[in-house]
């Protein structure tokens, strides 16, 4: 059997013991690539935060402001606006101590991430790694959520514009390395962090393909890996796939990463992903 997947997040919390982990996306946008405008009221967001919950999310993503390439920025009052009451909505189901899920916002603005731990949040999503606004350093290191450190070489708005690597896995590696030291010596343990590569954030096809093919060489790290790359455009890339039918090539690709030993996966369909995953625990054990 496998060792069951668990992590430190805020107050004490730990997501897990279980096989695998899987973060619901809840995106609160007029423009993400594969939802956007669908949940952009509180009501509506909220709405589908609950039912990622039921379908089986460990933990409810929360993102105001898209990531996609090329996306336009959004102010702090306005990611404020956007996710903040859908924090303090999912918040008030149940009492803290009976949550059966923890709630993550997605989010690189230091106000944000304030704002949403003071409501409660347990974790921060971070895409930038604390380069957009080194300030989040200090936020993190205060409040002490747990912590997605991903990496991206560059802001949406410009990320895809020329990507390069001297070497894609060792210069990833390596930025994972200087990071991780940061936020320690700044006072988050290590315990509360995990680790996203960063699939289609300023990395051409070739950069995705090999990302994943050694996936594996993330877990020297000895921390959490999460797989975010669930509807990405390399599956159009490789497959054909438009917008709007990538999720065989979602599913059969988190099924490979599972079996790999990836126990973190960020997507939009949980319903389907818990059926994979309990698949790919099953034939790994």
């Amino acid at each position: 059997m496998n060792t069951p997947f668990s992590w430190e997040v805020r107050g004490g919390r730990s997501i897990g013991p279980a096989p695998f982990c899987i973060f619901g996306i809840v995106n609160v946008t007029p423009d993400s690539f594969h939802d956007g405008g669908e949940y952009n009221s509180v009501a509506a967001g909220i709405a589908h935060a609950r039912m990622q919950a039921a379908a089986g999310a460990h933990v409810l993503d929360i993102g105001g402001e898209s990531s996609r390439p090329f996306a336009d920025p959004v102010s702090l009052e306005e990611e404020i606006r956007r996710v903040l009451p859908i924090v303090e909505g999912v918040l008030e189901d149940c009492s803290d101590a009976a949550l059966p899920w923890a709630v993550s916002v997605d989010t690189y603005k230091a106000g944000t991430a304030a704002a949403v731990l003071e409501a409660g949040a347990h974790i921060i999503n971070d895409i930038s790694a604390f380069e957009f606004e080194p300030e989040l350093k200090d936020v993190v290191a205060q409040y002490k959520p747990g912590y997605v450190l991903m990496h991206s070489q560059g802001k949406p708005d410009s990320m895809q514009v020329a990507p390069t690597y001297n070497n894609v896995i060792d210069d990833i590696l390596a930025f994972f390395d200087r990071k991780l030291k940061e936020l320690t010596d700044a006072g988050l343990p290590e315990s509360r962090i995990m680790i996203d590569p960063g699939v289609g954030f300023g990395k051409t096809l070739e950069h995705n393909l090999t990302i994943l093919q050694n996936i594996d060489r993330f877990k020297r790290l000895g921390l959490p890996v999460m797989a975010g790359i669930s509807n990405k455009s390399m599956f159009e890339k490789v497959c054909g796939a438009p917008i709007g039918e990538r999720e065989n090539c979602t599913q059969a690709t988190t099924a490979i990463l599972a079996y790999r030993g990836v126990e973190v996966h960020r997507v939009h369909n949980v319903a389907k992903t818990h059926e994979t995953l309990l698949l790919a625990e099953a034939l790994r054990s």
